[in-house]
């Protein structure tokens, strides 16, 4: 039923790296337990069974659940105790999340209890490598996380699967988990004392998405500068103010990273010569200075490098983290103590960080591509880049894309971590809603790439037609430049010409950005970018 993983990820007691979870996530990378994870699973499991055994009550093994934890559970009833924590919990609604969020969460909640720390079983931690290294993917619902304790519904669907209920995706489509577990040769587990409160008390879903829009956004920040470059050469602008020297003077990490980017992406472009004034030559530009969109480039996308630094060391930390509650302190004290370790505002706060750089990344983008389709700014290119203006109407409406999906980003950069609404008999009276900033940050980065590609389009369009008309003719871009616009070329996108269905254009310029095609093809003639 399953195809053999591309690879396989050890998790041991310590944090599984960025590059781990992409590739379970995204690249079908099966799993398997270390044998010092294992070890440590089963040192601590050892402090849970005293416990259980011990007449004195102990949350969360021999007690129940958040506002019901007053009741002590006997322990003829504690394995139906799990079972109905899970059934309850696994209360999602919505559609389905996508499989590399479901299988990122899966990967980070056996991490932390491979920390050593919750007290699960060893059986119980491999069946989650199983399933990984299976493909089989628990079906998880778009709504029912608070982001505190954690994600307990998404979470929740997952350990349901491995209790051989609910439903699940297999690469032979959706079946119920029963029959996706006997198909693979697995068997349902059976959850034992504090076990299911384990597979549900921790931020594996929001921190699952955060490792992947670190990904995808330093990917987009690169192919922003890539844009920005273009819109700067075909609307005649100047490459001086992303000087070293003038970057210096204000010295963010970020803003300095992006300007040198521009630096080289720029260089040898016989269309910025061409208008380049010297204090030499007595000759200058026939503008004093070019607009903000184009100018401020570096200061925009380089705060978003630095807030995108600053969300990487919060997701380290979080990686490094064992999120559970109650959690094992540590196997030779046998202490079992709960905490508030599972709050996700920490993850949370990032996440919305993000989500307004996704928006401003875009707000500029958009600026600078309406330049190129207004006479009165673009410099000596036709209105709207069209081929007859009138008859055609070029890249007008590209732009309103554009406008309608910059407008919706700025709805989704109002962030959902402000946000808390009191559950569970007010026993969970503040919440962080870190799983929402999640969702909503993704859709963001989808609307930013789609963003950056039309400017993209755009810009290859109009670097065209200057490089084919007027005072610039025949005057070659830089090879950076040029080669990001053969290659739209090369796909039948953003060439002059009159009208045509510019929807597959859009669609292609969209491929070319978010698979990295257009930055490996700036790279490809000046080196990886900053």
């Amino acid at each position: 039923m399953s195809t053999p993983p591309v690879r396989t990820v050890a998790v041991g007691v310590g944090p599984v790296t960025f590059d781990d979870v992409l590739a379970v996530a995204r690249h079908g990378a099966g799993v398997e337990l270390t044998a010092e994870a294992v070890d440590a699973i089963e040192r601590a499991r050892a402090v849970v069974d005293k416990l259980a055994a011990d007449p004195t009550p102990a949350y969360g093994i021999s007690t129940g659940f958040g506002a019901l934890a007053t009741r002590h559970i006997d322990a003829d009833l504690r394995s139906q105790l799990q079972r109905s924590l899970i059934r309850s919990h696994a209360a999602g609604s919505g559609d389905p999340v996508e499989t590399e969020v479901v299988r990122a969460l899966m990967l980070l909640r056996l991490s932390t209890l491979a920390s050593g720390h919750t007290g699960v079983r060893a059986r119980t931690a491999q069946a989650y490598a199983d399933l990984l290294t299976h493909r089989i993917t628990p079906v998880v619902h778009e709504y029912g996380s608070l982001g505190c304790s954690g994600d307990l519904a998404p979470l929740a669907h997952c350990a349901l699967a491995v209790m051989g209920e609910g439903e699940v995706d297999t690469p032979a489509g959706r079946m119920p988990a029963a029959d996706a577990l006997a198909a693979a040769g697995l068997r349902p587990v059976e959850f034992e004392a504090k076990e299911g409160l384990a597979l549900i008390n921790g931020t594996d879903g929001m921190l699952g998405m955060l490792v992947m829009a670190l990904a995808d956004l330093r990917l987009l920040l690169r192919t922003a500068d890539v844009a920005a470059a273009m819109s700067v050469e075909a609307l005649l602008g100047t490459d001086r103010v992303f000087a070293p020297e003038l970057q210096a003077l204000r010295p963010h990490p970020g803003q300095a990273a992006s300007a040198a980017n521009l630096v080289r992406l720029l260089a040898d472009s016989g269309v910025v010569a061409s208008h380049r004034g010297t204090p030499e030559s007595g000759t200058q530009c026939d503008r004093v200075q070019d607009a903000y969109s184009l100018r401020c480039s570096p200061q925009v996308h380089g705060a978003g490098r630095d807030t995108l630094d600053h969300a990487a060391t919060v997701a380290a930390r979080e990686l490094a983290s064992a999120i559970d509650n109650p959690v094992v302190v540590s196997a030779t004290s046998t202490r079992v103590e709960s905490n508030g370790n599972f709050h996700g505002a920490p993850v949370g706060y990032v996440l919305d960080f993000l989500a307004i750089v996704a928006a401003d990344l875009a707000s500029i983008s958009e600026r600078r591509t309406d330049r190129f389709l207004d006479k009165a700014r673009n410099h000596g290119l036709p209105p709207f880049l069209a081929d007859d203006p009138g008859v055609d109407s070029g890249h007008m409406i590209a732009q309103y894309t554009q406008a309608a999906i910059v407008s919706e980003l700025k709805r989704l950069a109002a962030p959902a971590s402000v946000d808390s609404i009191p559950s569970s008999a007010m026993q969970e009276d503040h919440v962080s809603m870190g799983w929402s900033a999640a969702r909503k940050l993704r859709r963001a980065i989808d609307g930013l790439g789609r963003v950056l590609a039309i400017e993209v389009l755009t810009a290859a369009r109009a670097l065209a037609i200057r490089t084919a008309t007027g005072d610039t003719a025949g005057v070659a871009p830089a090879p950076a430049t040029g080669a990001v616009a053969a290659l739209l070329h090369s796909r039948d996108a953003g060439v002059p010409g009159p009208d045509r269905f510019l929807a597959p254009e859009i669609a292609t310029a969209v491929e070319l950005v978010t698979t990295g095609a257009v930055l490996a093809a700036a790279e490809s003639t000046i080196g990886e970018l900053a």
